[in-house]
């Protein structure tokens, strides 16, 4: 098991609440990454890279299941928990403290078959530059697959939505929420956008939707029942074009960009 480090980054928005968040966020039985990891497939034998892997939730259970995993977090606290978690039951699992915008040079050129990221991209600041970065890692045809709070929700009973109360959902940005249920995004808060700017960012990437799932929460998730009838959590596997598609995808975007 190995640790490289990037540049010197300033601290990460979860250095503050590391603690709270392995002590809370450590199942893996939720129905979000149930979905996550149906529809990632069976892992064994694959490198799978994991992107905001946190204290290494996800990128445990894909190393158990026999997978070769690469973790990676701009987070110095959780990285740090998850490098002691595998110290002390070895999973062969290697983990980079860095920011994955940049696409460092750690993670190589087209060297995995599928990256995952549960619930940590309302986090990243740079979507464009995340999706670029997960395309640069991917081998062709290989899966990106990814869990959010649904950009649709509309909140529950003492539970944020997915935009702050006072906006709507046209109002993108990084938010705050102050829902007395909503714990993790009262400290961190979370970056809301609209599908469509998941899916442009996807696209511009070479990243071509494949297959969409929305879990419904866990029964007890929201006391109140009002979730039930609303979408809580969407589920994406996107697959990386081969390079002709991808020009020929560029080549077009650029064409509508000056009709």
């Amino acid at each position: 098991m190995g640790r490289s480090y990037s540049q010197v980054m300033p601290e990460a928005r979860y250095d503050a609440i590391a603690d709270f968040y392995a002590a809370k966020f450590d199942d893996i039985d939720d129905p979000a990454t149930t979905a996550l990891l149906d529809l990632l497939g069976p892992p064994a034998g694959l490198r799978v890279l994991d992107i905001a892997c946190g204290h290494g939730r996800i990128t445990r259970e894909l190393a158990r299941q026999g997978a070769d995993v690469v973790g990676i977090d701009v987070s110095a606290r959780l990285i740090a928990k998850a490098v002691a978690a595998e110290r002390d039951q070895p999973l062969g699992i290697r983990y980079i403290h860095a920011d994955v915008t940049p696409a460092p040079a750690d993670l190589g050129t087209a060297t995995f078959d599928a990256v995952t990221c549960n619930f940590g991209l309302s986090d990243i600041d740079n979507l464009d530059a995340a999706a670029a970065a997960v395309s640069g890692a991917l081998k062709p045809a290989g899966r990106f697959v990814f869990a959010i709070l649904h950009p649709c929700f509309p909140g529950a009973a003492d539970v944020a939505s997915s935009w702050p109360a006072t906006g709507s959902y046209y109002d993108e940005g990084h938010w705050t929420a102050h829902e007395a249920r909503s714990t993790l995004r009262r400290q961190v808060g979370a970056h809301h956008r609209m599908l469509s700017t998941y899916l442009g960012s996807l696209r511009r990437a070479g990243l071509w939707l494949d297959a969409v799932a929305e879990p419904r929460p866990a029964p007890g998730w929201d006391p109140a029942d009002d979730a039930d009838r609303k979408p809580v959590h969407l589920v994406v596997r996107a697959l990386r074009a081969p390079a002709a598609a991808m020009a020929g995808s560029d080549q077009g975007a650029c064409g509508r960009d000056r009709s």
